[in-house]
C-alpha cells in the first residue's frame, strides 16, 4: 500500500474503505463477511475507514470489528455530523455521543458536516455556536481532524473552503466529474489551501465500470495495457498530486484484491501522454450519448435566480450516459440538499445565460426540458420536506 500525507503529515492509504454499503445477510449487516474484508483491507495496508451516522448499521459494525479484532488504535475513523437534523448546540453533543457509542470509540480522527452545501448553512450552524464547539472538541481529543462533504458547484465549494479553518474535505471527482460538481478547479483549489482531499465516488457509483456504452467498453477491452475500467478510474486519480485517498466501497474480496493492487502500483505522475489521451477518448466515447453539449465552463454563471445551470444539464446528461435514477439522484443531491435550493424549475427565462455560452445552447429551452425529466413528483416532495422539517433552516 502506498501513502500520502494529510495536512499535518499524517499518513493515509492512498486507498480508503467506504463503509456505506456493506454486505448484507437479509436486512442486516453480514458481520462475517464484513469483517473478513475490513480485516483484509487493513492487513493490506488501508488505515482509513469512512462511515456516516445516516449509514444504515455502518458505524456498529465498523466499531464492534474493530473492537473485536483489537485494531482502533491502528486505523483512521473518518465519520460525519448530519448537520441537516441539528437544532440547537445541545444537538452537537446528542449525535456526537451517539457516534462513539456506535462506533466503540472516544474519538473521531476525521470529523466532516456531511453533505455541506454551501456558505448558508454554515453560517447557520456558526450562530448555533458550532466553530466553539469543534475547538473545544478538537482540544479534549474526541475529534483529531475537521473537514467537510460536497455535492454541488466549484464556485460554492471554493467558498465553503474560506469560511473556515479546515483540515480536509470530500469531494465526488472521477474522470467524468472534471468540469461538475466541485472538479479540478476545486480539487487544486482546496489542495493549494493546504487541505487533505478526500475522494468519493470514483466510479460513479460502479456505472463507469458496469454502465458503460458500447464504444467506450469497446476501448477498454483493446486497450494495449491491459488494465481494467476500474484500474483505469483510480489510475488516474492517484496520478493526481492533489488527491490524498481515494474511497471504494469495496463489497467484494476480488474487488478489495483489484483496488489494494492498484494502489500500491500506483504513482504521482506516472500517466503518459498516451494515457491521457486513450481516457480521453473514452470520456468521448461516453460523451456521445449526452443530450446537452454543456462542456462546464461556467460562463453562464452565476445565475442572477440561483439555478445550477452546470449542474444541471450533468444531472440531465447522466439520464442518458448512465440511467434515469442516477441523473435523479445526481440532481437531487447537487441541487436540493441545501438551503437555498438551485433547481432547473427557478428559472426565469432572462436570457442572461445565454449571452455568455460559448458552445451557444438554447439554455433556457433545455433547462425546461431537463426540468421536466429530473423534478419529478418525489424530487418535489423531498424539497418539500426539507422545507417542512426546517432542515438546512
Amino acid at each position: 500500500m502506498k501513502y500520502r500525507e494529510d495536512r499535518y503529515k499524517n499518513p493515509i492509504s492512498a486507498l480508503g474503505f467506504g463503509c456505506m454499503r456493506f454486505p448484507k445477510n437479509g436486512l442486516a449487516v453480514d458481520m462475517n463477511e464484513t469483517g473478513r474484508e475490513i480485516m483484509a483491507a487493513y492487513e493490506a495496508g488501508v488505515n482509513y475507514f469512512d462511515t456516516a451516522y445516516i449509514y444504515p448499521g455502518s458505524e456498529a459494525a465498523l466499531g464492534e470489528i474493530l473492537a473485536r479484532n483489537n485494531i482502533r488504535d491502528k486505523v483512521n475513523i473518518a465519520d460525519k455530523l448530519p448537520h441537516y437534523l441539528i437544532k440547537s448546540r445541545g444537538s452537537l453533543d446528542k449525535y456526537f455521543d451517539e457516534h462513539l457509542r456506535r462506533l466503540q470509540t472516544d474519538r473521531i480522527d476525521y470529523y466532516l458536516m456531511h453533505m455541506l452545501n454551501d456558505v448558508s448553512t454554515w453560517d447557520k450552524l456558526c450562530e448555533m455556536g458550532i466553530r466553539e464547539w469543534i475547538e473545544e472538541k478538537k482540544k479534549s481529543g474526541q475529534i483529531r481532524y475537521i473537514g467537510f462533504s460536497y455535492h454541488g458547484n466549484t464556485d460554492r465549494f471554493k467558498e465553503l473552503v474560506d469560511a473556515y479553518d479546515w483540515d480536509f474535505c470530500q469531494i465526488q471527482y472521477n474522470y467524468m466529474d472534471v468540469s461538475s460538481q466541485a472538479g479540478v478547479e476545486g480539487l487544486r483549489y482546496a489542495s493549494s489551501h493546504g487541505l487533505a482531499v478526500i475522494i468519493m465516488e470514483p466510479l460513479r457509483g460502479g456505472k463507469l465500470v458496469t454502465m458503460l456504452p458500447d464504444e467506450a467498453r469497446r476501448l477498454f477491452d483493446g486497450n494495449k495495457k491491459g488494465y481494467t475500467p476500474a484500474q483505469w478510474a483510480f489510475r488516474w486519480l492517484w496520478n493526481q498530486p492533489e488527491v490524498t485517498c481515494v474511497l471504494s466501497g469495496m463489497n467484494s474480496m476480488e474487488m478489495l484484491r483489484e483496488n489494494v493492487q492498484t494502489a500500491s502500483e500506483t504513482d504521482v505522475g506516472e500517466f503518459t501522454g498516451e494515457d491521457e489521451a486513450f481516457l480521453q477518448d473514452v470520456v468521448s466515447a461516453i460523451n456521445s450519448k449526452v443530450k446537452v453539449g454543456c462542456t462546464g465552463c461556467r460562463y453562464c454563471m452565476p445565475c442572477p435566480h440561483g439555478v445550477d445551470i452546470p449542474g444541471t444539464f450533468a444531472a440531465y446528461n447522466h439520464c442518458f450516459t448512465e440511467n434515469k435514477a442516477a441523473g435523479r439522484n445526481d440532481y437531487l443531491m447537487t441541487t436540493a440538499y441545501r438551503k437555498n435550493p438551485t433547481s432547473a424549475s427557478q428559472c426565469v427565462k432572462c436570457g442572461a445565460c445565454e449571452t455568455h455560452c460559448p458552445q451557444h445552447i438554447k439554455i433556457r429551452d433545455m433547462l425546461e426540458e431537463a426540468k421536466g425529466t429530473l423534478e419529478t413528483p418525489g424530487y418535489k416532495l423531498f424539497r418539500a420536506g426539507i422545507k417542512v422539517l426546517g432542515l438546512y433552516k
